[in-house]
């Protein structure tokens, strides 16, 4: 099976050309697992497919580091729309790629070239609140506070196509994230789960982001948590509206204009290759 691995900030998948290979369906889970693996296979946070699509020029599906299958993306949707273009399904610098969650736009930034090196994405509008999340508990003003073993934590209920818990905390670098990020992301009133961000304002044009991805664990970068962060810091007063966010990777460009949120960052690719899947 030919396969790319790529990654945004250090937030790494392998990549699949569904132009070129034949998956099924059932395949797709343990295929996502068995490629995460860094002992056995390739090692990733997970598996990326991209496709042909009916209503955008690409499709990009999305599967955890468990199998478990997301509805977005930001590092992800990045490098799909780098592979679009430099291998030839697309031939515009302005296009759209199909998400589970809906129809996102990306624009490539190619080189003299034609490698792209940025990507700039419309991810759309962020909505709050339980509903949107699929929070169970109730919330305050789009907020929720989580019981942990004692400890109270609130949070923005955030969703950019996937859903978000925000939390502002005095210091982003030394939180605890493997501890307490598991904990939130199973918390029974979140009954699909959720994305776990721990975030401080550095001022108002600066933010210092940590996460927990849901289906993952930690990760070096998250484009939705990100601008699910800067969306809650502008929501509550605290940031500006076009931030740097600061994650453990390198940095994403994250301005609001409107209602829509824009992100800009890198797309890398690392390899190419065959992976000896055994196939059923």
């Amino acid at each position: 099976m030919k396969v790319t691995k790529m990654h945004g900030l250090g937030n790494s998948y392998i990549y699949v050309s569904e132009f070129e290979e034949q998956l099924r369906e059932e395949e797709l889970a343990p295929l996502a697992v068995a490629v995460s693996d860094v002992r056995k296979g390739i090692g990733s946070d997970g598996l990326i497919l991209i496709g042909p699509s009916r209503v955008a020029d690409v499709r990009m599906r999305i599967f955890n580091a468990d199998g478990s299958e997301a509805e977005n993306c930001g590092n992800g949707v990045r490098c799909v729309a780098k592979y679009a273009y430099e291998h030839g399904y697309v031939h515009k610098t302005h296009f759209t790629v199909e998400v589970k969650s809906g129809i996102v736009e990306a624009f490539v930034h190619p080189d003299a070239d034609g490698l792209v090196r940025t990507v700039t994405v419309d991810m759309g509008q962020a909505r709050f609140g339980a509903s949107a999340v699929g929070y169970t508990g109730q919330d305050e003003d789009g907020d929720a506070v989580l019981d942990i073993d004692g400890v109270a934590y609130r949070g923005t209920l955030v969703s950019v196509g996937n859903p978000h818990f925000v939390s502002f905390v005095a210091d982003a670098a030394s939180f605890p994230v493997a501890e307490v990020g598991p904990r939130i992301e199973r918390h029974p009133d979140f009954p699909q789960r959720i994305n776990v961000e721990f975030v401080t304002p550095r001022g108002p044009s600066e933010l210092d982001f940590r996460v927990w991805e849901r289906g993952s664990g930690i990760t070096f970068a998250c484009g939705t948590g990100a601008c699910a962060s800067v969306a809650a810091g502008v929501r509550k007063g605290l940031l500006d509206r076009r931030v740097t966010v600061h994650l453990l990777g390198g940095d994403l460009e994250i301005e609001l204009q409107g209602e829509r949120i824009w992100m800009t960052g890198e797309a890398v690719t690392v390899l190419t290759g065959d992976y000896a899947w055994p196939r059923g």
